[in-house]
């Protein structure tokens, strides 16, 4: 059910217009004017954005700084504020390598203005389920998996090695995240912060576009960095892989199983047969 968000919230914003719910993500945000609203923000993580974004600006990537309320704050009653940036993701049937080959261009431009960027403490001490994945493809973590999706991990795991990156602040979901436009720098909205190395930010994307916009599978060849030696890319591409497989979380599924489990059988089929 889309969210509305409440009339008070738009009054301490100086915010107003019709509402208009959107697509994409938690499927929770609204666009009103010139504005996008997220409810379930944190007043941290939003303050700490934003001084992000006022430290980093770089022409070859558009962010939307939040907007603070009148009183200074910049979550109301959970809700956050930044402003509409022009552009669209990726359409669900994209399948065209050089199109997903942009929407890496656009991360690693980010991640570059963000390359002496330290992780800030509070989201070290995440413990939602994409932070239990993260640190389950680093073998940080043991998480609890379904029957069908540990030999699965296991496997992919089995597949990974010491990469000896260095480990920076990424974009860990940037594949329908990065709005494309003509004539415009590509905008990079609701950032998903982790101290990764940014070549395995790259590999995340990769894996999503085989798993869900089933993408030409020469993107795996054609996105590896040309600094990164071809056993390092498959491994980050493998821990990519458990990331996304263990956000799954297959234990507290009731439905779509099958399907979704068959699709990650055939991308760890696709990574164990792919050289690169």
């Amino acid at each position: 059910m889309p969210a509305t968000v409440p009339g008070h919230v738009l009054r301490e914003f100086g915010i107003d217009g019709p509402q208009h719910p959107l697509d994409g993500g938690q499927g929770t945000s609204v666009r009103v004017g010139a504005h996008v609203l997220k409810p379930g923000c944190v007043e941290e993580h939003v303050a700490w954005y934003a001084g992000l974004v006022a430290r980093h600006a770089d022409q070859r990537v558009r962010l939307a700084a939040p907007r603070p309320a009148r009183d200074g704050r910049w979550t109301v009653d959970g809700w956050s504020a930044v402003p509409w940036l022009t552009g669209e993701p990726l359409p669900d049937d994209e399948t065209r390598a050089d199109r997903w080959l942009a929407v890496l261009a656009a991360g690693r431009a980010l991640h570059d203005s963000w390359a002496h960027e330290p992780l800030p403490a509070h989201l070290r001490a995440r413990r939602d389920r994409w932070s239990a994945a993260d640190r389950a493809a680093w073998a940080e973590d043991e998480p609890a998996l379904g029957a069908r999706s540990a030999p699965l991990v296991d496997a992919l795991l089995s597949a990974t090695r010491d990469e000896q990156l260095p480990r920076r602040l990424v974009h860990g979901d940037l594949a329908g995240n990065v709005l494309l436009a003509p004539h415009l720098a590509p905008a990079v909205i609701d950032v998903s912060p982790y101290c990764r190395p940014a070549a395995y930010a790259d590999a995340v994307v990769v894996v999503d576009a085989l798993l869900w916009w089933q993408a030409d599978p020469a993107l795996l060849r054609l996105a590896r960095p040309a600094d990164l030696d071809p056993r390092s890319w498959r491994s980050l591409l493998a821990r990519a892989a458990v990331f996304r497989l263990v956000a799954f979380d297959e234990p507290s599924r009731t439905t779509g199983v099958d399907e979704e489990l068959a699709r990650y059988e055939r991308l760890a089929r696709r990574l164990a047969a792919d050289p690169r």
